[in-house]
């Protein structure tokens, strides 16, 4: 959504005038995406190539001290703007920014509209819904909308996301105090897609596995339709690792991603079970997910649009074993996701971000690629 969205007097003016005469690409500042949660900062900024592949300008990832974001919500704007400022001279003169907002907060859902109906309408439309699906008023909300490609008898299909306007002033508040400008704000899985989904994709299961929380979104055609979280995290299996191994984070970090689930000695039995424990209340979520929407039906009682396959993002996703742990329960493609696949060719560029530590920087990648 974009920023003229948290003005009710805007919301309908500039939004229509952005869409119907977009901006030039060449016109565009460059900007970066800046990813916010309640642990860190972290960001990533793009820059386009005559090829059609973009490079990294500048990227990162800053702690951000405990109780300045919490659960998603801004607990203190001036200590969030003062970070914002520090880490300015770290985005290499990038002052133009795009960055998400938590799912946590976020109300998601799918609808359908008649063809050919305006966008002004829509977001009216939009707002009839409220009653039934959101328990803020729309004078108390930001929210917009993607069109989802499909022929659909019941008309157009749109993805709608809606924010307390609270929630995103604060956000835009930190942003301003910090010298930055703020182009847009959306939704996490919003953005995720953005930078893994292939254009081939029908609906696909996000799965966001983070230290702290697992974000979960059903994806359809890069959109998302639904979305949810739960409190499970990677820092247990961290913090097994150091408990019962003695090791120190950073050992426990790479016993994680080399041995992971698949670890065989007796010494390891104990933190294998720990980690487990932690996959199995995953995947037993995933499975509960993923079943859900693969046997959806219309009104009519026809069969919707199987889920093809579930995608892991998040530093957490990287514990060895997991994406076959999980296909064991879901019985169904695992796979973990891939931020360069719509940024560029690995036969043209190699970023400076590995694999592993690519998976953290999934929300930016997405909020990047807004930009170029």
């Amino acid at each position: 959504m974009q920023l003229s969205a948290l003005s009710s007097a805007l919301h309908r003016g500039s939004e229509m005038l952005e869409r119907a005469f977009p901006t030039p690409r060449t016109l565009l500042p460059l900007s970066v995406g800046i990813d916010i949660s309640d642990a860190s900062i972290k960001w990533l900024g793009l820059t386009p190539f005559k090829d059609g592949s973009h490079h990294v300008v500048t990227s990162g990832s800053h702690a951000l001290p405990a109780g300045i974001v919490s659960g998603g919500i801004v607990r203190d704007v001036v200590a969030l703007s003062q970070v914002l400022r520090e880490l300015k001279p770290a985005l290499h003169g990038l002052h133009d920014a795009h960055a998400a907002l938590p799912e946590e907060a976020a109300y998601v859902f799918s609808m359908y509209v008649p063809e050919g109906t305006p966008r002004d309408q829509i977001l009216s439309l939009i707002e009839f819904e409220f009653e039934g699906r959101v328990p803020i008023s729309p004078s108390a909300a930001v929210y917009d909308f993607d069109i989802i490609p499909g022929q659909h008898t019941e008309g157009i299909e749109v993805g709608v996301s809606v924010f307390p306007r609270e929630l995103a002033e604060s956000y835009a508040q930190a942003f301003r105090d910090a010298g930055l400008t703020l182009l847009s704000l959306e939704i996490e899985a919003r953005s995720i897609a953005r930078a893994i989904s292939h254009s081939t994709d029908k609906v696909i299961l996000l799965v966001d596995f983070g230290l702290a929380r697992t974000g979960f979104a059903v994806v359809e055609h890069g959109v998302p339709i639904f979305t949810s979280t739960v409190e499970i995290g990677g820092d247990a299996l961290t913090k097994a690792a150091i408990d019962m191994l003695s090791l120190s984070p950073e050992d426990a970090e790479k016993f994680k991603n080399d041995k992971g689930l698949l670890a065989t000695e007796a010494s390891e039995k104990p933190v294998v079970d720990a980690f487990t424990a932690t996959a199995t209340a995953l995947a037993d979520e995933i499975a509960r997910q993923f079943h859900y929407w693969d046997t959806r039906r219309n009104d009519r009682g026809e069969r919707l649009t199987s889920v093809e396959r579930v995608v892991l993002v998040g530093g957490s996703s990287n514990l060895n074993g997991l994406e076959d742990f999980i296909a064991g329960k879901v019985q169904a493609p695992v796979r973990r996701g891939n931020i360069w696949h719509n940024i560029t060719s690995f036969d043209d560029y190699i970023p400076p971000i590995d694999m592993r530590t690519s998976l953290q920087y999934a929300t930016s990648a997405g909020l990047a690629l807004r930009g170029v």
